[in-house]
């Protein structure tokens, strides 16, 4: 058996989907693997990754590299590529991120020994762009520990009853639209509240959002506070763009809180028949499908008993067993 090394630069940064993807696989493997950590970020963090990492390694090392990036002179490799949204959308990235994507990614993905990816649809889309040979859904999952029916916070004090928004707040979570539906609905329900989790990131551009009466910008919110927000929530609205898992529907889910998404992406893949779409052609249907559930109880507790039986289809176990597999196969 080869060893098994982890690629952890990710475990330096704040988590968001793609670090919660390692850190959720990582106990799993952890102990059979060897972490390669750095507190480098930024500059500093790319060049530990491509100079100091590969010093790491011997002729016997697979290195598994978790999060969109790994060092482009190692071979022996196994690359988890999230999404293509810096090379298929760099509008909403700053111009020196995107540009770096789409000189390295190309490069790094024909480079490694298998790709894997969280959704058919980013490994569609990766096997056409970069003619890859060997590609293998690895999805994320929810640690049913922590998202659950009726988890609890303390942090922030929370309306009654509110629709909640999680992600960055970056143009490709196409938020305004979700703005613009809520505007439309807002004084048929006077005792709702639009809460939105999240902040700008540092690779995003800026988004200008149009303000609106009782909605309540949290801020980027701790992994811990995180699952008492989505069960206290009434429905959950995610409108992204292009999504290449999108791992707050399923949290929600898991967390017994209806759910709304785009057909952006992979979301129509990822939520199945346990959540409502809405296309991106037509903004109207986001206001539709709100609508639709805020005044329908009864479909309310049909999506929740639906968003909880999907949510445990996805488990970090399955996913981590998956790829420790496929590692030890190169």
């Amino acid at each position: 058996m080869r060893e098994i090394v982890v690629n952890g630069r990710f475990l330096s940064r704040r988590t968001t989907g793609v670090e919660r993807y390692g850190r959720g696989i990582l106990p799993f493997i952890g102990s059979r693997s060897r972490v390669e950590k750095t507190r480098a970020n930024g500059v500093m963090g790319h060049l530990w990754e491509q100079f100091v990492l590969p010093t790491k390694l011997n002729s016997e090392s697979i290195l598994w590299s978790p999060a969109n990036t790994g060092p482009i002179l190692v071979r022996d490799q196994a690359l988890t590529i999230h999404d293509l949204s810096p090379i298929e959308h760099p509008e909403w990235y700053k111009k020196s991120f995107a540009v770096w994507y789409r000189l390295f990614l190309p490069i790094l993905a024909r480079r490694v020994r298998v790709v894997f990816t969280p959704s058919m649809y980013v490994k569609n889309r990766v096997i056409k762009r970069f003619d890859v040979e060997k590609a293998v859904i690895t999805p994320n999952a929810v640690d049913p520990s922590c998202f659950y029916p009726g988890a609890q916070q303390s942090l922030y004090e929370l309306p009654e009853r509110f629709i909640l928004f999680v992600g960055a707040l970056q143009p490709g979570k196409n938020l305004q639209t979700l703005l613009n539906a809520w505007d439309k609905i807002k004084d048929e329900y006077s005792d709702f509240w639009l809460l939105i989790a999240g902040d700008m990131g540092s690779v995003f551009k800026k988004t200008e959002l149009t303000m609106n009466e009782r909605v309540q910008f949290l801020g980027y919110v701790e992994d811990d506070v995180l699952p008492g927000l989505y069960a206290k929530a009434t429905l959950f609205v995610l409108p992204s763009e292009d999504e290449g898992f999108g791992l707050p529907a399923i949290e929600a889910m898991a967390c017994g809180t209806p759910v709304i998404v785009s057909d952006g992406g992979a979301l129509p893949e990822v939520v199945g028949a346990a959540g409502l779409v809405f296309e991106l052609s037509d903004p109207a249907g986001l206001t539709e499908r709100i609508q639709e559930c805020l005044s329908d109880p009864k479909l309310r507790l049909s999506m929740k008993e639906k968003g909880l039986v999907r949510a445990q289809i996805f488990s970090w176990q399955k996913t981590s067993d998956l790829i420790w597999n496929t590692l030890n196969a190169i």
